[in-house]
């Protein structure tokens, strides 16, 4: 049976999370960057990292007292081009947005940026860092590690976390060139969303201790922290497909988001301690920011840019295909088409959002459900 939806403005959910997370303890400011990128997903259409986390990646977390509502985002050291931040398992987008503006501020000084984040936690799409960037003429490249996920290749343990390599482009278009993906086929984050929606996982997606894979969401969510199962790696399970490569670009991810700021990495980010109780995820994260300028010149670079998305658009299209696209095209598609009714909300969230209301005693707020 198909998700029953429904459509709830954009002033009305944004003023809503704005005030829960003030509730729960987030300062005034960073609730504002709190709420943004939360529902950034959602105005790209990435259902699975908006308001459908709200409450379980962020309050519950809150509420459990394994993520602090106030962020303390501690520069640890830093040099002209480059920082280490720690963000004492504050509010990952806050630490996210910080961290980006100060990759952007060395990199208009000196060309380019980099800071290196440990001790944070869920930072959201990544794809929000990487359009701070691109507003600001930047290039924008992050990566996070994450929970451990994904088996290695010829491995089914979940070692690895689904660990996104994001870049972002300015270009002469009316959108940025924005790859915001993981290095596993799918996330968590979609797996949780099928459960959501009463889906079973697409075959392909997740592999058993046997190898052979799972399609079973709700088990899958429950296995994915024992470790009886585990995500495959982009490519798929084995070489035959170049699962290896996804595999490798996942390991990169976890070098850069720990060994330059001395962070946790791997089962250290499994959230469960020895006892089986729930226990902080000390993420860590990079950012880092290019000024065109500092090379052949901004327009000079959006220029090419799009003359090499145009191309690729243009180029012949396979039988039965309407259209090709490129990285980003589908989110601002999707934002026109959402720009002025507002986010859809599932049956799940819906009673979350009803729960959390009246909870905190927010009456003034009403929803279409």
């Amino acid at each position: 049976m198909a998700d029953k939806t429904c459509i709830v403005d954009w002033k009305t959910i944004t003023e809503f999370v704005n005030e829960v997370f003030i509730k729960y303890g987030i300062p005034e400011e960073d609730a504002h960057i709190c709420t943004d990128v939360l529902l950034e997903a959602d105005r790209r259409g990435i259902e699975s990292h908006g308001v459908n986390r709200f409450k379980p990646i962020y309050l519950d977390r809150i509420k459990a007292g394994i993520q602090n509502p106030v962020t303390n985002f501690e520069i640890v050291k830093e040099g002209p081009t480059t920082a280490v931040v720690d963000g004492h398992l504050g509010m990952g987008q806050v630490i996210g947005y910080k961290a980006m503006n100060m990759a952007i501020n060395k990199a208009k000084t000196y060309g380019m940026g980099m800071v290196a984040v440990r001790n944070s936690t869920h930072y959201g799409i990544a794809g929000y860092y990487l359009t701070m960037a691109t507003k600001e003429g930047c290039i924008g490249i992050t990566g996070t590690n994450a929970r451990p996920s994904i088996a290695p290749t010829f491995g089914v343990d979940n070692m690895l976390g689904t660990n996104p390599l994001a870049f972002g482009f300015p270009t002469d278009e009316e959108f940025p060139f924005v790859l915001d993906c993981a290095t596993s086929i799918t996330q968590r984050g979609k797996i949780e969303y099928f459960s959501r929606i009463g889906m079973d996982t697409p075959a392909g997606m997740v592999i058993g201790r046997d190898g052979e894979a799972r399609t079973d969401t709700d088990q899958i969510l429950k296995d994915l922290n024992t470790g009886s199962a585990a995500l495959a790696p982009l490519g798929g399970i084995g070489e035959e497909l170049g699962g290896y490569k996804g595999y490798g670009y996942a390991t990169v991810v976890e070098i850069l988001s720990a060994a330059l700021q001395q962070g946790s990495f791997l089962q250290a980010l499994s959230g469960i301690g020895e006892d089986g109780k729930r226990v902080p995820m000390p993420l860590g994260h990079f950012f880092i920011a290019i000024d065109p300028e500092a090379f052949m010149g901004l327009e000079a670079f959006k220029r090419v840019a799009g003359n090499i998305l145009r191309d690729l658009r243009s180029s012949t299209k396979a039988p039965g295909q309407e259209r090709i696209y490129t990285a980003g095209e589908k989110e601002y598609l999707i934002w026109l088409e959402r720009k002025d009714s507002g986010v859809p909300i599932n049956e799940a969230v819906q009673k979350e959002l009803l729960q959390l209301r009246d909870e905190l005693g927010l009456d003034r707020f009403t929803f279409p459900f």
